[in-house]
């Protein structure tokens, strides 16, 4: 018999000045059972640092070909796909080609270096994608405010992210490894 996915709820209120976005998000997350606390509040932050209304979680590890998060058009175009982790060549290719906007969020520290290292080349023939890699520290303190409820503050400003709960605080940094130009 498979293993079902642990079921998780985030109430999570999300003030960000640098775009300027504002919004709170009753968040069902569904956590496979191959993915550990850590991977989950990661996506839980991605999903922060581009909150909109119409993004959502999708089937994620279950689905090989849909990304961790996506914003679709009401045409069911994707405009934004999200993927974490190190993805590689024919994937972030693939998802350039069918998203208006790609974002990575790659977290495993010494990996995500080296994968970078042999991404960087080809990542950067994409117009449409950015990649940012959250430092290890951080993972660390954002996997230990999992719990199965959770209410979560995100707030955003100067690219600096706070994350908090009742009783703690964590601050975040990402390191932009791509941005698009302009």
């Amino acid at each position: 018999m498979a293993l079902k996915s642990t079921i998780y709820k985030a109430e999570l209120s999300v003030s960000d000045m640098d775009r300027p976005y504002y919004g709170s998000h009753a968040l069902t997350i569904a956590k496979h059972p191959s993915e550990n606390d850590a991977r989950m509040m990661v996506r839980l932050l991605a999903f922060a640092c581009e909150a909109s209304d119409t993004l959502t979680f999708t089937r994620g590890l279950d689905e090989p070909d849909e990304p961790d998060l996506w914003e679709k058009t009401l045409t069911g175009d994707i405009a934004h796909w999200i993927e974490l982790g190190q993805p590689d060549e024919s994937r972030l290719k693939r998802a350039a080609a069918r998203a208006d906007r790609v974002t990575v969020f790659t977290y495993n520290g010494a990996s995500a270096r080296e994968w970078w290292k042999g991404m960087a080349g080809k990542a950067g023939k994409l117009r449409n994608v950015t990649i940012y890699n959250v430092p290890a520290e951080a993972v660390e303190a954002l996997a230990a405010l999992a719990q199965r409820a959770m209410r979560l503050s995100v707030t955003i400003q100067d690219s600096e992210i706070w994350v908090s709960d009742d009783d703690h605080n964590v601050r975040i940094t990402l390191e932009v490894l791509q941005q698009p130009a302009g």
